[in-house]
């Protein structure tokens, strides 16, 4: 009996524990400013890549033997991911207030040309049907040329469950008839609080859960040894981990960054894998 009341009692405490929201959290000038420098630098070094066909993907700036191994290790079937780190002349870029999760993820998809590839990204009014549940909403905006503007509503669960709605702009370029790039980054990310209820609204931009505040993303395309690889670099900034909550927070604004990168690239080859 005695046993039986006690693991009723954890068990609320567990349920109350999880449904709290963690303290909101302010994006601070300081913060973005921060951040725009880390991306600022970031993009320096993705632009000399892109303009080089012997660094177009991360595998092929590695030493010889060991992009040699990468490539092979891509064209089994293996998706390779890589955390990475930008810095200033060997300095650390210190962003006060959040974090920023730099990931870059490379998938080979053996059998599909690159404009298939490159068709799938671009079809936003499907990407809540082609990648849920991570997106459970999609939504084309506007497309002109080379440049799409559309909607995504991301749903995050991790200890925790986070949906945020964002506003995108896409801008794709073709170097060669073989590659393309394409950065794509959030313009408008604003938290949603009890979604997909009538009581659903959004939290305040920039005083939220601070969950997700700001992401960007770049994606190569390569089309090569009877296929394409495809390569997607990310760079999100979140909140900091606060005293006494890491073990709610924490779980989420550390490996949410990844598990979404690796879901992203699995879906996309297992979309376009030859039927």
């Amino acid at each position: 009996m005695v046993a039986a009341l006690l693991r009723a009692i954890t068990a609320v405490g567990i349920a109350f524990c999880v449904a709290v929201p963690a303290s909101a959290a302010d994006l601070n000038p300081a913060t973005v400013a921060a951040f725009d420098r880390y991306v600022q630098a970031t993009e320096s070094r993705i632009n000399t890549e892109v303009a080089s066909s012997a660094q177009f993907l991360w595998p092929l700036t590695l030493p010889p033997a060991e992009r040699d191994a990468r490539m092979a290790t891509l064209r089994s079937g293996t998706i390779l991911t890589q955390k990475l780190e930008t810095k200033e002349q060997g300095q650390v870029i210190n962003i006060p207030g959040g974090l920023v999760h730099h990931w870059v993820g490379v998938a080979f998809l053996p059998g599909v040309p690159i404009d298939r590839t490159i068709g799938l990204l671009q079809d936003y009014d499907h990407h809540a049907s082609i990648y849920a549940p991570y997106i459970s909403r999609s939504i084309l905006r506007a497309h002109e040329g080379e440049t799409y503007r559309f909607h995504l509503r991301f749903f995050m669960k991790k200890v925790i469950t986070v949906v945020v709605d964002s506003e995108n702009t896409g801008q794709f370029t073709r170097p060669a008839v073989d590659r393309a790039f394409s950065r794509i980054v959030s313009t408008r990310i604003a938290e949603v609080d009890s979604p997909g209820t009538p009581s659903e609204r959004e939290l305040p931009i920039g005083h939220d859960g601070g969950y997700l505040w700001r992401l960007n993303s770049y994606w190569r395309f390569l089309e090569r040894d009877g296929g394409t690889y495809v390569q997607c670099e990310s760079v999100s900034l979140t909140r900091g981990i606060p005293v006494g909550l890491g073990w709610l927070i924490g779980p989420f604004v550390t490996s949410m960054p990844r598990q979404s990168l690796e879901f992203v690239l699995e879906t996309t080859r297992q979309a376009l894998a030859p039927r």
